[in-house]
């Protein structure tokens, strides 16, 4: 049986690897930030005792050779037998990924939502008006819009170590809430408001301003 060179390097990984033992940070070739692991296995800790599944976070610098994201974690997760979701981060490809090993584990979340390049249904209308296209309005997204944002040199660690934590931590919370069980270890939803509550704000002026703009065109095209 012949193998591709990314696979054949995703293989060599697997086998001398240490690291890669059911741990919830499962793999991090990124961030090796104690405190960030210790916040991530706690919360999947708790996640999989209460309800049998396993959230599993994947950082890596760079996909092995000729690999997708995709192809990457479908080699990954053949290997766990229990339900198991992982949410994949490679920092060089610039890529971000959620897959599960039972189909049945997507019902417990929205990965459409999480995966959204936009964070609130007011940016979405926003982007919609300005592009004058309403087909789809999908927001909600805990990762993108956070890694989309500008760090200064010495924050990008810290970038993306919140936003894949928020990714996390929202996952995870969709499943309990599924499951209709409380995490201990869950974000809560407190601080989510108040960024909500700027953002609605903040896009409200945006669209007033929009608004007169237009007003200001069709009245110039009336006089």
């Amino acid at each position: 049986m012949k193998f591709s060179r990314g696979l054949r390097a995703l293989i060599l990984t697997l086998l001398f690897t240490t690291s890669l033992t059911a741990q919830y940070l499962y793999k991090d070739e990124v961030i090796f930030n104690p405190a960030f692991n210790e916040e991530v296995e706690k919360l999947g800790l708790e996640l999989y005792e209460k309800t049998g599944i396993s959230l599993r976070l994947v950082m890596l610098k760079e996909l092995p050779d000729q690999m997708s994201i995709v192809e990457y974690e479908k080699a990954l997760i053949a290997d766990f037998t229990q339900p198991t979701i992982l949410l994949t981060f490679s920092e060089m490809n610039s890529k971000v990924d959620i897959l599960a090993n039972q189909a049945s584990l997507y019902e417990y979340f929205n990965k459409k939502q999480v995966l959204s390049p936009i964070s609130s249904p007011v940016q979405a209308f926003v982007i919609a008006v300005l592009n004058m296209d309403f087909s789809d309005m999908s927001s909600g997204g805990t990762i993108l819009p956070l890694l989309a944002q500008k760090a200064k040199k010495g924050e990008v660690l810290g970038k993306y170590s919140g936003s894949m934590f928020n990714g996390y931590a929202d996952i995870a919370e969709q499943i309990a809430k599924s499951k209709n069980v409380v995490l201990q270890n869950a974000v809560g939803s407190a601080n989510q408001t108040s960024i909500l509550i700027i953002k609605v704000l903040f896009y409200g002026f945006i669209l007033y301003g929009i608004v007169l703009y237009i007003k200001r065109k069709l009245y110039k095209a009336r006089t």
